[in-house]
């Protein structure tokens, strides 16, 4: 070791870390030969923890503070070197400096589709991809069970075994809940938090909590998409038959070409209808005898009233009328009135009751 190195280890007595990353989880503060001066400060900032690591022990964890690294602040570092009696020399220790912030809006998704069965359209395969966060609850944990002796541990180096994680019990979770695929949207929240509880358990023996869980999107393969959509129209469009009228009439309206071939689908149909028509008649024609159309109705019967010597008498149905004409009680002159016609008129002027004359000759011409 040179001159300068060795001034250095013995004046330099601060030992802080300033993170400028983004990413790191654990940093090793480096000295040369790992040399702490007794009575040195240690710096320990919000957000962070330092652990130190004496002959490949974990000694003492210190919290966010102002430290001078004496016996009375080391407690077990005091009892590994059995500084009983104030020993003042440099000491050989490693220092980790651990970042306990959160670290937010991490991704996570399944790389192959989970099958589920659904109530409605059955087995059908599902993807899901979110967002989460993770923190170091506790360092000294955190340090046994993950990082050892890396002197430089990164997000990156364990958000792969916690996205692992998240997939498992995602599948677990959506496969236990039969929640219904249509469903799903409304209830991603819940989804989030169930997942999110399930896995904070097993982030605990990793020294990690995980504040939170999200899960943005539940996606079918785009085969099983495409008839939903085609479902979802058909529920817009409403009436199949309304629609197509609609079509057909704003095709008229466009051009000439869209009349043309309406009218001719049009003539189509109706030909169509016509040879229905002709098939259910027979072979010769002649419609079978359940087919006979109803005769119509028969005609409105009239009744008439009679006016003589500004009397009026009646009404009279037309048979009356027949046999007062036949027994010279009404003439041709006599003045008859029905229901809708224009005033009254002589029963000649009436075609339906000339008739009852023309059984009688007329009068003879005067002489």
């Amino acid at each position: 070791m040179s001159i300068f190195g060795f001034l250095s280890g013995e004046f330099i007595d601060v030992i802080h870390w300033t993170d400028d990353t983004r990413d790191t989880l654990v940093w090793r503060f480096e000295r040369e030969a790992h040399e702490i001066k007794y009575g040195a400060k240690l710096t320990v900032r919000e957000g962070q923890a330092a652990v130190f690591i004496h002959e490949g022990q974990l000694a003492d964890v210190f919290t966010p503070g102002l430290y001078m690294l004496e016996t009375n602040n080391m407690p077990i570092m005091t009892t590994l070197q059995h500084w009983d009696h104030g020993f003042k020399s440099p000491f050989k220790s490693e220092i980790y400096f651990v970042n306990t912030t959160r670290f937010s809006n991490l991704k996570w998704g399944t790389k192959n589709p989970v099958i589920v069965r659904d109530p409605e359209f059955g087995p059908v395969r599902l993807r899901a991809f979110g967002t989460y966060s993770v923190r170091v609850i506790d360092p000294a944990l955190f340090m046994r069970e993950i990082v050892g002796t890396d002197g430089e541990f990164t997000m990156d180096e364990i958000s792969y075994q916690i996205r692992n994680i998240i997939v498992q019990e995602f599948s677990r979770t959506i496969a236990r809940a039969q929640i219904p695929v249509l469903d799903m949207a409304a209830n991603s929240r819940e989804l989030g938090k169930i997942i999110g509880g399930e896995i904070e358990a097993q982030l605990a023996e990793y020294g990690l909590a995980l504040p939170e869980l999200y899960v943005e999107n539940i996606s079918l393969p785009p085969a099983v998409e495409e008839v939903l959509d085609k479902r979802s129209s058909m529920g817009v469009i409403g009436n199949l038959n309304e629609y197509m009228q609609f079509q057909a009439a704003e095709g008229l309206g466009r051009d000439g070409a869209g009349a043309a071939s309406i009218q001719a689908g049009l003539g189509a149909g109706l030909g169509m209808q016509i040879g229905a028509q002709a098939a259910a008649a027979g072979p010769w024609g002649a419609a079978p005898a359940d087919r006979i159309a109803a005769p119509p109705p028969p005609p409105v019967e009239h009744v008439w009233h009679i006016a003589e010597a500004g009397q009026t008498s009646g009404p009279f149905s037309k048979a009356a009328m027949g046999r007062k004409a036949s027994e010279g009680a009404l003439t041709r002159t006599t003045f008859v009135w029905t229901p809708g016609q224009d005033g009254w008129k002589r029963a000649e002027d009436v075609m339906e009751l000339a008739q009852l004359f023309t059984v009688l000759p007329p009068p003879p011409p005067d002489a």
